[in-house]
């Protein structure tokens, strides 16, 4: 036991002197770092005096220096920005539900525009516009090099007028213009409906009304057919959806989750990480549960997927989402402006980082192209069943309750299918859920 006691003695002396004959060249780097700083410092006094004094046409100094900030943040990664007094009051529009616009969500990459999502039922999405398009163009005017406000800007405009946008689009060999009218953008947050005996969730966006809206939406739902076991689950659409407030995706998340980690955040300072643990409660009450993301599907709502992912209280079905795995905070500045900046990242409860990566589907299931309308064939009149048949013999083994129950599950069979033609991912989670159904005996008849 003395030798390890001095051995532990011996250590600490050691690691005193050692810091002791390091401590005076570390406190000069410091200094010299500091002198560094105001060197530089200085030099951005020099050049901003120059450019007021100098430059071709006078200039605003208060807009040398908002761009002289922002330039220093987006410098940092591209979810970091200045925000002017005008822009943050946008924001904080946009987190209400209700603000005017083409209604998409965009990043920049490689200095241009991209589509990160259409918002549903907004001029951009009725125009055509894509997950992944890029905006190379505003009114013919080049958006390359423009810090992404100043993009987002020349975007915007008076309700009811019109803007050209020339996009570039992976498939097509040459760009190509897209008119649209801008609009007041309404957001819904959450639609709820049902599809034969499975439930809708189409969650568009995660500001304030996300999760009240989701937790109407599918209590109506549940009362509509009758109560939880007249449904055999529920799809929580997330495609196309940028994302939003973190809050929002913690309590999504903990709606259809009883216990266990969320997300957890880590920032530079690792005590300063946090972790979001569900509390208990079941919305769905342990019905099955299909999670729908594409390539719109961003932040806060791969946070969903993958907390519902790794507990394993969903399938995810679709294709790999955006890969935003990081968190900003708004920080209010004087003068009303604000600044946006990246202070964590965000992971999932297995531990997985999301950023670049996005979240892999459990199934991948394409959403194919849409194609020209043809003219379709008319019924082919030989095609016929025994029931067709003149003076054929009636089913004696139902009685008119059953057969017309059969009739009423062919029915929603057939819709079923029709619904692959106008949305095949969304087809393909509802019979997902009628495939799990069907090995619960007290599930719903399809």
């Amino acid at each position: 036991m003395k030798k390890f006691v001095m051995a532990g003695v011996a250590g600490t002396v050691a690691g005193i002197i050692a810091t002791t004959q390091i401590a005076g060249p570390l406190l000069a780097q410091e200094a010299e770092n500091k002198a560094s700083v105001y060197q530089q410092l200085d030099l951005f006094g020099d050049i901003f005096e120059r450019i007021r004094a100098q430059y071709v046409e006078e200039v605003e100094p208060e807009e040398l220096i908002e761009a002289a900030i922002d330039g220093m943040l987006t410098s940092l990664d591209p979810h970091s920005s200045y925000l002017s007094p005008d822009d943050a009051e946008q924001m904080r529009v946009q987190t209400r539900g209700e603000f005017g616009g083409l209604g998409i969500e965009v990043t920049q990459e490689e200095g241009f525009v991209k589509v990160v999502s259409p918002i549903d039922d907004t001029p951009a999405a009725a125009a055509g516009i894509e997950a992944g398009d890029f905006i190379t163009h505003v009114d013919g005017e080049s958006i390359l090099g423009l810090t992404l406000d100043k993009a987002v800007d020349l975007m915007r405009g008076p309700v009811g007028s019109e803007i050209a946008i020339t996009v570039v689009r992976e498939g097509e060999s040459e760009p190509f213009d897209v008119t649209i009218i801008r609009d007041t953008i309404k957001l819904t947050a959450v639609r709820a409906r049902t599809e034969g005996t499975s439930v809708i969730l189409r969650v568009t966006t995660f500001n304030d009304q996300t999760y009240p809206n989701l937790q109407e939406g599918l209590q109506e739902q549940i009362t509509e057919a009758g109560g939880i076991d007249k449904v055999n689950g529920v799809v929580l659409d997330l495609r196309n959806n940028p994302g939003g407030l973190l809050t929002q995706a913690i309590k999504v998340s903990d709606a259809f989750l009883d216990e266990g980690e969320i997300v957890s955040t880590r920032g530079r300072d690792p005590e300063e990480g946090e972790r979001f643990n569900a509390t208990i409660g079941d919305l769905a009450e342990g019905k099955p549960i299909v999670v729908l993301i594409n390539g719109g599907s961003a932040s806060a709502s791969e946070i969903v997927a993958g907390a519902l992912q790794d507990h394993r209280r969903a399938i995810v079905v679709g294709t790999k989402s955006f890969g935003k795995g990081s968190v900003q905070t708004v920080m209010p500045l004087r003068g009303d402006g604000a600044m946006r900046l990246t202070t964590s990242r965000y992971y999932t409860p297995s531990g997985r980082s999301i950023q670049a990566l996005g979240v892999s589907p459990d199934i991948i299931v394409e959403q194919p192209r849409s194609e020209p309308e043809v003219e379709e064939e008319e019924d082919n009149p030989f095609t016929r069943s025994e029931a067709d048949l003149r003076g054929s013999l009636n089913n004696d083994s139902l009685s008119e309750d059953e057969i017309r129950q059969i009739e009423e599950d062919r029915a929603k069979a057939e819709a079923t299918a029709e619904l692959r033609e106008e949305d095949y991912q969304l087809a393909y989670a509802i019979d997902i859920l009628k495939g799990l159904s069907a090995f619960n005996p007290s599930g719903p008849s399809q």
